[in-house]
């Protein structure tokens, strides 16, 4: 497509400007530039989705807003710290909020960019949480970039099944502090805009790996 631009910009060279109307010669201009912008931005995404993506790490993990990134499990909580984790869950609910860090490295010799991602994050094959993440993300040639996306769960609206010790152990669990692997998979979809036109890939990128069981 580019070369057919480049065809388009040396002919426009060759009129007249006398055979044309400032406005048509304004109009075509835009145009061209308008094609030529598109390409470049269909190229980047197109680079973005043959970059390495891997699911780096889970950090910041709170159960309840209680920090439980180094804890190995509930009786490692303080006094205090278990009381209000247990006057939570008491209440109906059980939130479980991480960064889930993703390291998307570019390997080609073009710049890769996007300018909007969807994401489904699931745990032990449930569904827990989706979300959009708003933000140029831009990694030039032989760079790398880490992603953090911020998960919301209640744990027991999703869980609402489960024993308050399966819930907690679940929690404690995906920190990659608990005694057993959780199992986190992650489906991204990226999206480029090409003026106030969005362009989404077509399908998800699927990544993988096991929290926990130090």
């Amino acid at each position: 497509m580019k070369k057919h631009i480049e065809t388009l910009l040396l002919e426009l060279s060759t009129i007249k400007i006398n055979n044309m109307k400032p406005n048509r010669i304004m109009i075509s201009l835009l145009a061209i530039a308008f094609i030529y912008q598109s390409c470049d931005i269909l190229q980047q995404m197109i680079t973005f989705t043959k970059c390495e993506f891997k699911m780096n790490s889970l950090t910041n993990a709170t159960v309840a807003n209680v920090q439980v990134q180094n804890k190995k499990s509930f009786t490692d909580l303080t006094l205090m710290d278990a009381a209000n984790v247990t006057k939570t869950l008491l209440g109906g609910s059980l939130p479980l909020n991480f960064d889930l860090n993703i390291e998307v490295k570019n390997p080609n010799t073009s710049a890769a960019s996007m300018q909007k991602m969807e994401w489904k994050a699931f745990i032990d094959d449930i569904e827990m949480a989706q979300g959009v993440m708003n933000q140029q993300i831009a990694i030039q040639p032989g760079g790398s970039q880490v992603i953090p996306l911020k998960v919301s769960i209640d744990l027991k609206k999703i869980l609402n099944n489960k024993t308050k010790d399966a819930l907690l152990n679940f929690g404690f669990n995906l920190a990659d502090a608990g005694n057993y692997p959780t199992r986190v998979k992650l489906d991204i979809k990226p999206t480029v805009y090409i003026g106030s036109f969005p362009l989404e890939y077509p399908g998800y990128f699927t990544l993988k790996k096991d929290f926990g069981a130090n």
